[in-house]
């Protein structure tokens, strides 16, 4: 039974197909340099389709920047490093101060959101209808933070380059809710 149990333990070693790759252990942003404490060794099994960074090359992406804004628990792949391309061509990431209680529950980096204008407190507001209503923003958003203790934030959102002009010349305050698309 133990010669069996010694089989049996040193066949299922040599039949893990796993491999060990680079995962990403906190939130990196685009355009910023991967330190040690960036990653870690997880074992998979590989699949064709997915071009993942195996471990062995961790000294040569420790140093490398981030291409893309990388989440933390995600899989390293070869594509995600390389010369800084943030935002993408078209696009532009602005930072809008939200105020307490116009930040819907959940919205967190990587969330797709819908920034609305509203009136300020006390501004007259225009008669209900179609055409007078603002018309909100699609934005992915690149980072939450808290802006001081009143419940403020500065909430940093991807949107297309005529959008970031719109929404930084909005009047009034910005509302953020989450969409789905």
């Amino acid at each position: 039974m133990v010669v069996c149990a010694g089989a049996f333990a040193l066949f299922y070693m040599r039949a893990d197909s796993r491999v060990q790759v680079l995962a990403v252990t906190r939130a990196v942003a685009a355009g910023q340099t991967i330190a040690v404490a960036d990653l870690r060794v997880v074992r998979v099994v590989p699949d064709a389709a997915v071009v993942l960074v195996p471990a062995s090359r961790a000294s040569q992406v420790i140093g490398a920047t981030a291409v893309v804004p990388l989440a933390a628990g995600s899989l390293l792949s070869e594509s995600q490093l390389g010369p800084a391309a943030w935002p993408p061509s078209g696009q532009a990431v602005i930072a809008i101060p939200v105020k307490a209680g116009r930040l819907a529950a959940g919205v967190t980096a990587g969330v797709r959101v819908l920034v609305i204008p509203v009136a300020e407190e006390g501004e007259a507001r225009p008669a209900p209808s179609a055409s007078a209503a603002p018309e909100p923003v699609k934005a992915s958003v690149v980072r939450v933070a808290a802006a001081d203790g009143s419940g403020s934030f500065v909430v940093s959102l991807l949107v297309s380059r005529a959008d970031a002009v719109r929404v930084a010349g909005a009047a009034g305050e910005l509302s953020i809710a989450v969409a789905q698309d």
